[in-house]
């Protein structure tokens, strides 16, 4: 059977297709071969400027075809690679002896030993696989949730002012506006963003246990520690770790992987609220012609946006925190178990992706029920005990808490008249009265409701 999206074993190639396409140029084989060769070629031309003595009389105008090779990969260069690997039974081997065949038609025959030269794999594996991330999470990730974002503040805004029953315990609780609720996300979501923005692309790059042992050994004079800072830190634009044994610690890759399940997680909660509103009937959706809610019952318009995102969110944080645990843990100056774990990282990105963007099309079919919110509202009476009661307790009134409780308690309905008739027979001032009878399930939202209308 020949790959399709109908053979792929992974949803992520097959199903979601469309929505993860964009990630095949950070996380694919192909894509991991490509970065590995652009760290290798960086570091021949970084070796060439240092320069080591054997490699000065090379002319820098031969650098832009280097970097072409990177810059122009294709995939039967990557077949080519994957062709010499199947003898080499070594990844990065492999890449190594196609730059090496490279050179040799560029006519560099002399110079091709200084490819990879005092590396170890992990010198190019902990560098291309954080510099693949950074490059996901910064030209896919973020935009895919600042336009999640964008339409959570659009919608913030158009619902600013439109009141909302509450509900703590799953019971009615004090009113709120519908887009402070979701401002609520919206403020979750950017604090967790820029500290997922705040984390360091660590990088490892120090020779087989850390040591520069083998560039040392052979250039005494060069101070490898400067160069390497350079080479990661300026050119590759990640952020070196210093002590490291045969690999980076993945400290740094841990949070990232954390950083983007807390805000998963969050996603998770929208996800859950929205989709308890819509079956409160807070919110209608959008028909589309031809599409099928249910295969049994056709009236149904099932908010499966959501519960889709949720699914996907899941199994992503399920492999973030397994990446989390697992790879900052290593026996002694390292094992491999890294190594499978590591490739795939791509995964979860992709499952978060799915969630993201199934979540945006959820919100945009949202249509808002007002009729339904204010009905809630005005069958709820009884959460303005607590607005009546707290004036009572300014006004030094006995008990106020107590006569309240007595009154909302209970089994009967609550109503504006029933409220309206508690009032008239309090022993407090007309003036009191007005002001307790001015309150209402609609207009008792808070200074936080006020402020935040106030901002838009």
């Amino acid at each position: 059977m020949s790959f399709t999206q109908l053979s792929a074993i992974s949803p992520v190639d097959g199903r979601y297709h469309a929505s993860t396409k964009e990630l095949r140029s950070y996380f694919s084989e192909a894509a991991l071969i490509r970065f590995r060769i652009y760290v290798e070629v960086e570091y021949f031309i970084s070796l060439c400027e240092l320069p080591l003595p054997e490699l000065a009389k090379i002319n820098p105008g031969v650098f832009a075809s280097l970097r072409s090779i990177y810059q122009n990969f294709s995939e039967s260069d990557a077949e080519a690679v994957k062709l010499i690997e199947k003898t080499t039974n070594h990844d990065v081997k492999a890449v190594e002896y196609f730059l090496k065949d490279k050179f040799s038609e560029m006519g560099l025959n002399e110079y091709k030993e200084f490819i990879h030269f005092g590396l170890t794999s992990q010198d190019i594996n902990n560098t291309a696989i954080p510099h693949s991330l950074k490059l996901a999470v910064q030209s896919s990730y973020v935009p895919a949730l600042n336009e999640l974002l964008e339409h959570l503040k659009s919608k913030v805004s158009e619902w600013a002012s439109t009141p909302m029953l509450a509900h703590t315990h799953g019971q009615p609780a004090s009113p709120t506006l519908l887009g402070k609720e979701l401002q609520v996300f919206v403020e979750r979501i950017e604090v967790q963003l820029n500290q997922l923005k705040s984390i360091p692309y660590s990088a490892k790059f120090g020779g087989a246990t850390g040591n520069f042992n083998a560039h040392f050994v052979a250039y005494p004079n060069v101070n490898w520690i400067d160069f390497a800072n350079s080479f990661v830190n300026n050119r590759l634009e990640l952020n070196r770790s210093q002590f490291t044994t045969q690999i980076e610690h993945y400290d740094n890759f841990a949070a990232h992987c954390d950083a983007m399940k807390r805000i998963n997680n969050i996603l998770i909660d929208l996800n859950r609220d929205i989709w308890s509103y819509i079956s409160m009937n807070y919110f209608k959706q959008q028909i589309n012609s031809g599409e099928v809610g249910s295969s049994a019952m056709p009236h149904k318009v099932n908010p499966i946006d959501f519960e889709n995102s949720e699914g996907n969110l899941g199994i992503a944080n399920a492999l973030f925190e397994h990446l989390a645990a697992k790879l900052p843990i290593s026996r002694l100056q390292r094992d491999l178990t890294d190594s499978t774990v590591l490739r795939n990282i791509g995964v979860p990105v992709a499952h978060t992706l799915i969630a993201i963007k199934s979540t945006l099309r959820g919100l945009k079919k949202l249509l808002l029920n007002e009729q339904s919110i204010q009905a809630d509202l005005e069958s709820n009476w009884a959460v303005v005990a607590e607005a009546i009661q707290t004036i009572l307790r300014r006004e030094a009134y006995p008990n106020p808490y107590e006569a309240l409780k007595d009154l909302t308690r209970t089994n009967k309905l609550i109503t504006k008249e029933v409220i309206a008739q508690f009032v008239d027979n309090l022993n407090v001032s007309d003036q009191v009265k007005q002001e307790l009878k001015a309150i209402s399930p609609s207009n008792y939202t808070g200074i936080q409701a006020v402020i935040h209308v106030s901002k838009l």
